[in-house]
């Protein structure tokens, strides 16, 4: 890190010397004079640069020249989502920079082998997202996500997805006040906003950040996000609501969010995020949504909410963490009735769903040059867990699962993933399907 900052300053340096040598010497002005030029306001950003990365390795250099690291079993990792709160711990310099910048481009891959029990083996390039910044001034950036699922997109076929998963504008003022506007994240739970493969463990995101918090959950809005005190972070969000025909018995909210397509802005729902992290190695979160879902049935009301907490905690070569999440659904009765008569089948949508996890995970060989991980995750997701009035819960979908699984990583960035997921469910009737999972994800 220090050989490299010193490279970059004393390139920097000469690049200086080199504009200084090819512009005509002129008698020195009495006071500074103004950059007027572009080559003048260019000198004068490469100066401000120049006298950042000294004061970044002289910072170096004082922690003993080493940068803290970190890697997916502590738990804890940078974010390439723009959900982090890493954005508003670092203050905007109080003189914004003249020259806007775009890039540079991240993004994060991941492809899976799926062998279910009784069925052929699937290979499938899951994800393909890029990621796009530009920064207009220190206090005004772009942050966009592009995703490809599934490799794939025909029209009229079954294919995967292109989706516009973020798009905003951060309006960057104070440590703890900022702005932010356009396609957002919801800020629910540990995975929404930080979904990037080397960042959890398993080939496969959890259950309940799938059926419970339908993860990646996103859609168009305006809100705040800060840091106050020592290390409480949050996020305050104005969003498009769910569609509530769309809620079913087996994957819960998944097929409800609008995704920023056409949102039917009726009502506007409510969500927001707070993290506690002033604790070595732990970090604490709760989160809720909530709003009027019921857009499509004017005459009844559909009022949906979710509150959420978790945890993650690591210490050395031991890592923890977990989540719970509930649904609650005003109106579930008015709505299965709505359904039924129009679709002639009851969709059976619960008015309230649950789902929780624990995954301790462990670093068994924490010496070798190679990080190595292995994991077990419990889960318990139940979208039939309390029911209207009169309505009986489908059993099948009260599932719970057993993940066992290790993670090799060849570079902090870079994971090869193996896992073996049991499902069971509560129903006689309905067997439930075991997995083998093989999976390699990375993002730069």
């Amino acid at each position: 890190m220090l050989f490299r900052s010193a490279f970059l300053i004393a390139m920097l340096a000469a690049g200086r010397l080199s504009a200084q040598s090819a512009t005509p010497t002129e008698p020195p002005a009495e006071g500074p004079v103004p950059a007027t030029t572009p080559a003048a306001v260019q000198i004068e950003e490469l100066e401000r640069r120049l006298r950042e990365l000294a004061a970044r390795v002289n910072e170096l250099e004082s922690a003993g020249g080493k940068a803290p690291e970190h890697t997916a079993a502590d738990g804890e990792q940078r974010g390439l989502t723009g959900g982090s709160d890493s954005e508003a711990a670092t203050p905007p310099r109080e003189e914004p920079s003249a020259v806007s910048q775009t890039g540079p481009i991240s993004g994060y891959m991941d492809f899976h082998l799926n062998r279910p029990e009784h069925a052929d083996p699937v290979l499938d390039f899951h994800r393909f997202v890029l990621l796009f910044n530009h920064s207009f001034t220190d206090r005004i950036r772009f942050i966009g996500e592009l995703e490809l699922e599934h490799a794939l997109v025909e029209g009229l076929e079954p294919s995967g997805e292109l989706e516009l998963e973020q798009a905003y504008l951060d309006f960057r003022v104070n440590r703890a006040f900022n702005l932010r506007a356009g396609m957002l994240l919801a800020p629910v739970g540990i995975i929404n906003e930080r979904h990037e493969p080397p960042s959890y463990h398993g080939v496969e995101r959890p259950f309940v950040d799938t059926f419970i918090i339908p993860t990646t959950w996103f859609d168009a809005g305006v809100g705040i996000h800060g840091t106050f005190g020592a290390a409480w972070h949050y996020r305050a969000y104005l969003m498009a609501p769910l569609d509530a025909t769309r809620i079913t018995a087996e994957e819960g909210l998944a097929e409800a969010r609008q995704k920023g397509f056409l949102s039917n802005v009726r009502s506007i729902a409510q969500t927001a995020r707070l993290e506690y992290g002033g604790l070595p190695g732990l970090t604490l979160g709760t989160s809720f949504w909530q709003g009027e879902s019921g857009f499509n049935f004017p005459r009844e009301g559909a009022h949906v909410g979710v509150v959420e907490f978790d945890g993650r905690y690591h210490t050395g070569p031991f890592a923890i963490r977990g989540e719970f999440a509930q649904v609650f659904i005003d109106g579930a009765d008015a709505l299965n009735d709505l359904l039924q008569r129009t679709a002639g089948v009851n969709p059976n949508i619960a008015r309230q769903m649950r789902g929780f996890y624990i995954e301790p995970s462990l670093r068994p060989l924490p010496k070798l040059p190679y990080d190595t991980a292995v994991f077990l995750r419990y889960e318990n997701f139940d979208t039939q867990f309390r029911m209207p009035p009169g309505v009986l819960p489908l059993k099948q979908f009260d599932r719970a699962a057993w993940i066992v699984g290790a993670s090799y990583f060849p570079d902090p960035d870079i994971a090869l993933k193996v896992d073996y997921s049991v499902v069971r469910n509560q129903s006689l009737l309905f067997g439930s399907v075991d997995s083998l999972n093989v999976g390699l994800g990375w993002w730069f």
